[in-house]
């Protein structure tokens, strides 16, 4: 069966378009990302942007399109929205905007939803659910998911970016603060990681990760074979992030593998991913380019 699938979030509105057989992702035909930050401010005033809401009705026209020339109708679409749309006070109308403009009915997921579907989203083929761990940053929240048990928390690139990362390059005022605040966030995860196995494999997901497996392979364009292959070390991550902080968002926006749109807010989520490792003793991660649009297809 024919499915599409649209996730808004944070930073990113995503679409794939794939052939759905008991419960599995058989083929794809359409995998599309645009970086549309509808959750721009939303942390700081509580509602969205008119420039954010019209780069992503532009993205979401263009999507029909799409949609439209693959034979599916809107009304067979399965959408989701994540971290912004829970935030934002006129979530709502926004919605409704959308469903009436463009006919696509969105579901406000909760951060719970948001983790459960990620993670089976995210498992690569042959992968046993139960040796993996899925950490999936995005740009609002971070989601936190084994086979039993999910976490979702207010951590995301965005949203840090906006709170601690002012300056251009970060100060190093800016950078303790703004990992002392991840670290904060991240002790009320320590009783997660202590009911799981030791040895347990984490599977990192999402834009910051795939952006970071790029930039380590220096990938000119994206592939997602390739940056799957990937295994980053704690090392590695600590790299990075020192080559971000002293770097202006000019420079990174030069970087091979880094897409220049991610560029402002890559700082703090390879922040987020490193000290995730250290802090939950990760000895390394592996990367999925998956995520939740397989999951809302997957269990539809």
């Amino acid at each position: 069966m024919l499915k599409a699938s649209i996730d808004l979030g944070t930073n990113t509105c995503l679409l794939l378009v794939a052939e759905i057989e008991s419960g599995y992702v058989i083929k794809v035909l359409g995998d599309y990302a645009r970086i549309i930050r509808l959750g721009e401010g939303v942390d700081k005033i509580g509602y969205l942007q008119s420039d954010a809401i019209t780069r992503t009705l532009i993205c979401l026209n263009g999507y029909k399109k799409t949609i439209s020339l693959a034979g599916i109708s809107a009304d067979d679409v399965i959408c989701v929205a994540t971290s912004q749309a829970r935030d934002a006070e006129n979530g709502g109308e926004f919605f409704a905007r959308v469903e009436a403009d463009l006919g696509f009915g969105f579901r406000v997921i909760s951060g719970n939803d948001e983790a459960r579907l990620s993670f089976i989203g995210s498992l690569l083929p042959n992968m046993d659910p139960s040796d993996h761990a899925v950490v999936d940053i995005g740009g609002g929240s971070t989601e936190f998911v084994t086979v039993k048990d999910g976490r979702s928390i207010d951590l995301g690139s965005v949203r840090f970016t906006e709170r601690y990362l002012k300056s251009d390059p970060v100060t190093d005022e800016e950078f303790s603060v703004c990992l002392n605040e991840i670290d904060d966030k991240l002790k009320g995860l320590v009783d997660w990681r202590n009911s799981i196995r030791p040895d347990m494999q984490m599977l990192a997901v999402a834009g910051t990760a795939t952006t970071l497996a790029s930039w380590h392979l220096r990938l000119s364009e994206f592939d997602a074979a390739e940056v799957e292959k990937v295994q980053l070390t704690s090392g590695n991550l600590l790299q990075m992030v020192n080559d971000l902080k002293r770097m202006t968002v000019r420079e990174r926006c030069d970087q091979v593998g880094i897409d220049p749109k991610r560029a402002d807010v890559l700082l703090a989520g390879a922040m987020i991913l490193w000290w995730t490792m250290e802090k939950l003793d990760f000895s390394n991660c592996r990367i999925s380019s998956r995520g939740l649009r397989y999951g809302v297809l997957i269990d539809s």
